[in-house]
């Protein structure tokens, strides 16, 4: 294969791995997670979002814990969400333990409406286990790391470090031929 055709095949390659990943990117990038620990708290305990945003909250322990929204901390116009389906704070109180998230499960709410969402377990909230999303088109991308690097294929990496490596090859190359090359005294 020419050098041509091999830098052509690999420019398609990266270009088609750099595609895919922006993709896989963007879906990621309309949902986060939020931990919900051994330790009785949501990790992160105040989280923004872009609205659109579908939070999924993660048992990361082995104690059982619940989601739910306090009716008259979110926005008139959302939808209320707790886990276990139910329609009201009162609903999901009554009948809890239904709707407790066992150790490696998980719960998710799709997000639309801007505006501040208080939330607690049921279980723990005596405890303080109780946190706040807010919901803000200016959050961005959904990520709520306000700024986090986006990842990089692999194969843009390889290409970005060998181009690296090849430009400071050609700087000690030209060092050294200016340093102990050209003039060598003929006599």
């Amino acid at each position: 294969m020419s050098r041509r055709g091999f830098l052509g095949a690999t420019a398609g390659t990266v270009a088609s791995s750099y595609a895919a990943g922006k993709a896989e990117a963007r879906a990621q990038g309309n949902q986060r997670t939020i931990d919900m620990t051994d330790g009785l708290v949501f990790d992160p305990e105040e989280t923004t979002v872009a609205p659109g945003t579908t939070v999924v909250w993660e048992n990361v322990g082995s104690v059982g814990h619940s989601v739910t929204a306090y009716e008259d901390e979110i926005p008139d116009e959302a939808q209320y969400f707790a886990s276990g389906g139910f329609d009201s704070e009162e609903a999901a109180r009554s009948a809890y333990p239904d709707g407790d998230i066992a150790g490696g499960e998980t719960y998710q709410h799709t997000l639309e409406v801007e505006g501040t969402y208080g939330y607690f377990c049921i279980p723990h909230e005596t405890a303080g286990m109780v946190a706040e999303l807010t919901v803000s088109a200016d959050a961005g991308g959904g990520d709520g790391d306000g700024g986090a690097v986006p990842d990089i294929p692999e194969s843009a990496r390889v290409v970005g470090i060998v181009t690296m490596a090849a430009m400071v090859s050609v700087v000690l190359l030209a060092y050294f031929f200016l340093k102990y090359g050209g003039d060598y005294g003929l006599e």
